[in-house]
């Protein structure tokens, strides 16, 4: 599962409702919003808020509100009677500090609560359980890190994420947004620091596979259509892969734009395409010996092997590790560095495509 971030008062409800519905269309279901309000004009926050809720509902959009006591005092409600939000078309709240265990306990039972994933304790957590906590409906939600160099580490992660689900939590991280960034630093809202500057499908697909986050969501306000597609195209099975070419011939764009599935017995050096060959040898597509393609082959290089290699021509690879020159494989394109991460993280049997930058 997925969502978005919607910051209420930076942009107009027509703005607001198309990219919702074009999140929605590219498969996102759900909505963060924050409630730490400034203390002027908290009436425009409440309809701001209902607006946001009621575009929710019509799209059929889990919204999560996060919240600290003033901010619901802002809107004229305490934490007992934050489940009115409800009808204001709001889910959930994201309890971060300033609520006691009791009221968390007694809130899950009528409405989704996220907790804080990054800073709740084990004794906390059994204290919530022992209460009457309703882990169906209780997510722990990590931070996100506006600050570079702020953000947690894979390994801490991975640790935290294993102990709220063997008690029956989802968990949830953050991924950067690669559209307009949040101000006022404008350096990303990731989770892990190593994803800063990464793409937001490449970060995720990471956590969701490598780091035990059950939902992803993404921090900035904004996310490219590429990206977006990304997304979309994994929710048919396929893994996008952003490439630059360099020798965009007849006979090797007409390899590399075919659909392609990793072999079942993955090699360690390499993403090998099971497709590739088949389709060369099926449409007798041709592929000449290259001097200057003969090169030494980076991570993320795009290769085919050519007519030296015999019946393996027209294979298509994609090197995981710097690999030597060999006349017998010409390098065609290379993976873009920042989904250099996807070649590492593609399952065996796994379908994956490439788009041109």
């Amino acid at each position: 599962m997925r969502g978005i971030s919607i910051y209420l008062n930076q942009q107009s409800s027509e703005e607001q409702w198309a990219y919702l519905s074009q999140m929605k269309a590219y498969g996102f279901s759900a909505i963060l919003t924050s409630l730490h309000l400034p203390e002027d004009d908290p009436t425009f926050y409440v309809e701001a808020l209902k607006t946001l809720g009621s575009q929710a509902k019509q799209l059929d959009m889990e919204l999560i509100a996060d919240v600290s006591p003033s901010s619901l005092e802002h809107l004229g409600l305490t934490f007992e009677s934050a489940p009115n939000l409800l009808d204001w078309g709001v889910d959930g709240i994201r309890a971060d500090y300033g609520i006691e265990p009791e009221s968390i306990a007694s809130l899950s039972h009528k409405m989704r609560i996220a907790l804080n994933a990054s800073t709740i304790t084990d004794s906390f957590l059994q204290t919530l359980i022992e209460l009457g906590l309703e882990t169906a409906h209780t997510e722990a939600w990590h931070n996100f890190y506006p600050r570079p160099e702020t953000g947690l580490a894979k390994a801490e992660l991975q640790e935290q994420n294993a102990k709220l689900q063997a008690a029956g939590i989802r968990t949830l991280a953050f991924v950067a947004g690669d559209g307009k960034r949040r101000g006022p630093l404008h350096q990303g809202l990731p989770t892990l620091e190593k994803h800063r500057n990464v793409a937001p499908f490449s970060a995720a697909l990471e956590l969701w596979r490598d780091a035990g986050v059950d939902k992803v969501m993404i921090g900035d306000p904004d996310l490219s259509d590429g990206s977006a597609e990304a997304f979309q195209a994994f929710d048919e099975g396929v893994v996008t892969l952003d490439a630059v070419w360099e020798k965009p011939g007849e006979a090797v764009m007409a390899i590399a734009r075919q659909p392609h599935r990793q072999r079942l017995d993955p090699a360690r050096d390499v993403v090998r395409s099971e497709t590739s060959r088949f389709y060369a040898s099926q449409a007798n597509v041709h592929i000449s010996a290259d001097r200057e393609a003969s090169k030494s082959r980076l991570p993320g290089a795009i290769t085919i092997d050519n007519e030296l290699y015999g019946r393996y021509q027209g294979e298509l690879q994609v090197a995981k590790v710097h690999l030597p020159a060999d006349e017998k494989v010409n390098v065609v394109g290379y993976i873009a560095e920042e989904d250099l991460p996807l070649i590492h993280m593609l399952r065996p049997g796994e379908h994956f495509q490439f788009r041109d930058m």
